[in-house]
């Protein structure tokens, strides 16, 4: 395998210059760097809660890296540190979320933490049942494909989430109508302590994708140009009328599930040692320097600047506000500037509740069914 990567190098024969594998590389480092920072401060008290995405970012920072930031649309999982970050988060932002500060981009505090989201990156806050992005991803897709604008949809799930009926839904609507959606579903064996054969029929989710229509590929997800070609060709036949795909990342997930697991209970350790192996950091790092596109100086440059990032970043985040809990129910009802129709008005419950929101400052929430009332107002 080396002497042909030496004849041609396989990120120029998909486009890829050396900077930009090298970035990369970088954005893969940088995405560790937070996520073991964020273990630190969680073990010292500082975050409550952390669910790691260690020894996915090969196949995260692959498959996104042909995103179109800023036009394209994500919706992410609690794993996605490398994938929300190639799409254009930053490390404050993820230790921000984290924090549960009051600026806080992804909720502005009100979201457990690895809720990752922002309007300004077009991403969207992943809701805490499993599968529910996925559904986000197609309606997304559906409102592109309907207004006629060169929009692409990607989310990302687990194996386990995989067999949600959310996600069959999603996937044959998808199907139906040709959408310009990419399902990444990154399975690394394990969802939370249940093994593959005991979750999957067939141990396959890309196999799935041919009863609903459309291609089903399984990568290597330790395997960085690997998963970039399968993201670029995805995204290719989205972008131009093809329709879904389904990306299947076989991936290793090098610690528990999350903070509050302990793996050690449910694998054997040899086998999490034998994880190591197959790092993508590790991998990508040696097929870079096989070529000479890596060397020493590069990566102690690039490590050098993440410590310093992560370190900066780390600082201003524990500085933010806290949130102000008297804001606690804010963004949960539309707030009370809307205007009531004279049939709304003129029904006795509506005249009922806008009383006691006008006398309270509260916005209400009446879902009175308009089928039952004949009243127009909606939530």
């Amino acid at each position: 395998m080396n002497a042909k990567l030496a004849a041609t190098p396989r990120h120029r024969e998909l486009g890829l210059s050396d900077d930009e594998v090298l970035a990369m590389y970088r954005q893969m480092l940088l995405a560790r760097a937070v996520d073991e920072r964020m273990w630190l401060m969680q073990r010292a008290g500082k975050i409550a809660f952390i669910i790691s995405g260690q020894g996915h970012e090969g196949a995260q920072v692959g498959v996104t890296w042909p995103m179109r930031r800023n036009q394209d649309w994500m919706a992410p999982f609690y794993r996605s540190i490398a994938a929300t970050m190639t799409f254009g988060m930053t490390a404050e932002d993820i230790i921000t979320a984290h924090l549960a500060k009051a600026d806080d981009v992804s909720s502005a505090g009100r979201q457990m933490p690895g809720h990752y989201g922002g309007a300004g990156y077009n991403i969207v806050s992943v809701s805490s049942p499993v599968g529910t992005q996925v559904l986000h991803a197609v309606g997304i897709a559906m409102g592109a494909w309907v207004r006629g604008d060169d929009v692409v949809a990607i989310t990302y799930f687990g194996e386990g989430t995989a067999n949600q009926g959310e996600v069959h839904e999603a996937m044959n609507f998808a199907g139906v109508h040709k959408l310009p959606v990419i399902f990444v579903c990154e399975n690394n064996g394990y969802a939370i302590s249940v093994p593959l054969a005991k979750q999957v029929g067939g141990l396959s989710v890309a196999a799935r994708a041919a009863g609903y229509g459309f291609p089903g590929v399984t990568v290597d997800g330790g395997d960085v140009l690997a998963c970039y070609a399968a993201g670029r060709e995805a995204h290719e036949r989205a972008r131009t009328g093809g329709g879904p795909t389904l990306i299947e990342a076989r991936v290793v997930r090098l610690t528990s599930h999350s903070s509050d697991d302990d793996q050690r209970r449910y694998r054997d350790p040899a086998e999490v040692e034998s994880l190591k192996q197959h790092d993508p950091m590790g991998l990508f790092s040696n097929e870079l320097r096989s070529l000479g596109v890596l060397n020493d100086e590069i990566d102690e440059r690039f490590r050098s600047e993440i410590k310093q990032e992560v370190n900066d970043a780390s600082k201003r985040a524990e500085a933010r506000p806290d949130p102000d809990p008297a804001t606690a129910s804010r963004f949960v009802y539309a707030e009370w500037t809307r205007r009531w129709s004279a049939t709304s008005a003129s029904c006795s419950w509506a005249k009922t509740w806008a009383a006691r929101g006008a006398s309270s400052g509260q916005p209400t929430a009446c879902g009175r069914s308009t089928a039952t009332s004949g009243c127009s107002t909606r939530r």
